[in-house]
Order: structure tokens, then C-alpha cells, then sequence
């Protein structure tokens, strides 16, 4: 197995290379005057099981587009020196959210990047949580690994459980498969009911608007609001208020992503939420320490789950 990183910030690839017990092999990135990059192995691929892990967020060195033509290219380098398989492990996966037409003409961009890496010749891709799993699954040809971020937080959850009554909600209607995954699985794990919820959101040219209308019990439970990214944090903060509303004793934000754009700091500092929960897909770098949500931002290490899907793979490769 080779395992190559390139990745600005090599903390996830790291305790990915540590978790699978194998260096991080060299590779070159040498970049010239005019922005152009050259990438290549140090090491011969050649008949290899290849693993590149890239995350394909935005900063803060590289635009997701910079990254993702990156990881096309290396690839493609890999297979064009004999790699037997290349895999891509790409924690967040950029351009995602864009899976299907909303306005005429638009583009369903996640289909379009599939398209690339089927043309380098990817032989698989791992990503954690998809916007929208179905679409990611559907877009593809290539084989695919979706990993769910909720199974990253489950130990952390079965400490904050104790004998508080729990109840998952998803802060749109769009997530509300991805919290009743979670519900079902913390319920089996827990041995004992978990409730849902679910809060209403309506999105349009950017807007975002809601009644504050909850569905589902909340009152006095302590709510886990579980959804696939954090960007502005708008999302969050109007889904913890409408819950608090209704009842709920605390609020625990859970996203395999933290992007944490724009005044994220700020928003996600509002006394709804007790503490925001992601994983290490996206180094939390836009977040100054003295924003107000700093003290209260825990973030999970997803390599372990990685890790485990990569040794599957390899040896079903080996077979």
C-alpha cells in the first residue's frame, strides 16, 4: 500500500498513516512562477494499492478547484506509471451540494466532477457524509465508500448521554434521512428510545427562511442537531432556536464539516447552542480564536474511520 497525502495541513493524513500502521510516501509538489504545478511519486508505483488523501475545501492556501485539479493529475501520474489501483480519499468533498437543477440551466456540477475523476481513472473514491447520498452514489462509476460522520461521534454522544432523555433532530427537511440513521443507531447502542425531530427550512436564491416550526417532541430533552456541513452557521443557529422553543433542554450541533464561513464565529456563538461538534475533514482555521464560539467547538478525528475502510479495501484488493 502506498498512502500519499496532499493536503496543505497533513494532520488528518497523518493520524490516517498512524492509524493504518504505514508512512506517509514522498512525493514532489513543485510549483512555478506562473501558478502551474508539477506533482509527482518518489516512490515507484508500480503494481501498487494507492491511496491520496485530499481534502477538496476551500483555503488557506488553495481554491477548492486549485485542489481538486491537484488530485486529477495525480491520479492520472499514478495510473500512467502503473498504479494496479488508485484511490481517492477525499474527506470533504468540494462542489457536492450542487447535485441537481433548481433554476433553468443550471449546472449539476457533482455529476461533472465525477466525470473528471472517472477520466484519471480512478478506481474508487472515499468521501465522509455527501451532501446528498443517493445523488453522490448515483453520479459516480466508479466504485464509491460514503462513511457517516454520526459513527465519529457516537462515543463522544455515549459520554454526554448519561440518563438525559436524547432525541436527534435534522435542522431542514433535507437531512432528515442522515438523523434518523443516527437516531435508529444511537437507540441500538444506547439500548434504549432516542426521539427525533425534525426543523422546517425553506432556501431560496440564497435566502433562507423558516416559521420556526419543529416537528417531532423536544421538550426537555437534550438534542443532537445533526447535519453534513457548517457553513455560515445560519442553519444551525435558526434550527437550535426553533428547538429551544419548543422545549428543548440543550442543544448539541453535530457536522462532519466545519467550513465556518463568513461570521460563523459570531452566529454559532448564540446561547442556543451548547457546543458544536465536527470532524477533522476541515481544519477549523477560519475561526479566530476570539470568536465567541471558540470555547465551545470540540472537533472528532474521523481518520479512525478512514482507516478502517481503507484496510477493507486493501485487503479485498489483495484477494
Amino acid at each position: 500500500m502506498l498512502l500519499f497525502s496532499l493536503d496543505f495541513d497533513a494532520t488528518f493524513a497523518q493520524a490516517l498513516a498512524a492509524g493504518l500502521g504505514v508512512p506517509l510516501a514522498p512525493h514532489e509538489d513543485r510549483s512555478f512562477e506562473d501558478g502551474e504545478h508539477k506533482l509527482r511519486p518518489l516512490l515507484d508505483p508500480r503494481g501498487r494499492d494507492a491511496y491520496v488523501v485530499a481534502s477538496l475545501h476551500g483555503g488557506p492556501v488553495d481554491s477548492p478547484h486549485d485542489k481538486l485539479c491537484h488530485l486529477l493529475m495525480f491520479i492520472a501520474t499514478l495510473r500512467e506509471h502503473g498504479a494496479a489501483r488508485v484511490t481517492a480519499v477525499v474527506p470533504y468533498l468540494a462542489y457536492a451540494r450542487k447535485d441537481r437543477q433548481t433554476k433553468p440551466f443550471d449546472p449539476v456540477t457533482l455529476r461533472y466532477v465525477a466525470q473528471l475523476f472517472e477520466a484519471v481513472g480512478t478506481s474508487q473514491l472515499m468521501v465522509l457524509e455527501a451532501h446528498n447520498v443517493a445523488a453522490f452514489q448515483n453520479a459516480f462509476r466508479c466504485t464509491t465508500l460514503h462513511l457517516e460522520a454520526h459513527r465519529a461521534f457516537d462515543g463522544w454522544v455515549a459520554e454526554l448521554a448519561g440518563d438525559r432523555a436524547l432525541a436527534v433532530a435534522s435542522p431542514d427537511p433535507g437531512g432528515v434521512k442522515r438523523a434518523q440513521l443516527w437516531r435508529e443507531s444511537l437507540a441500538q447502542t444506547l439500548m434504549r428510545s432516542v426521539g427525533f425531530a425534525m426543523v422546517d427550512k425553506r432556501r431560496s436564491a440564497g435566502v433562507v427562511s423558516s416559521d420556526n416550526l419543529v416537528a417531532g417532541d423536544v421538550d426537555g430533552m437534550t438534542v443532537l442537531l445533526l447535519d453534513d456541513l457548517i457553513a455560515s452557521g445560519d442553519t444551525m443557529k435558526r434550527a437550535a432556536v426553533a428547538l429551544r422553543r419548543a422545549g428543548a433542554r440543550e442543544v448539541f450541533a453535530f457536522a462532519a464539516h466545519g467550513l465556518f464561513t463568513g461570521p460563523a464565529g459570531e452566529v454559532l456563538g448564540d446561547g442556543s447552542l451548547a457546543q458544536i461538534v465536527v470532524t477533522d475533514s476541515v481544519p477549523p482555521f477560519r475561526l479566530p480564536a476570539t470568536a465567541a464560539v471558540s470555547n465551545k467547538l470540540r472537533v472528532v478525528s474521523a481518520a479512525p474511520l478512514f482507516a478502517e475502510a481503507i484496510r477493507a479495501t486493501h485487503a479485498a484488493g489483495a484477494r
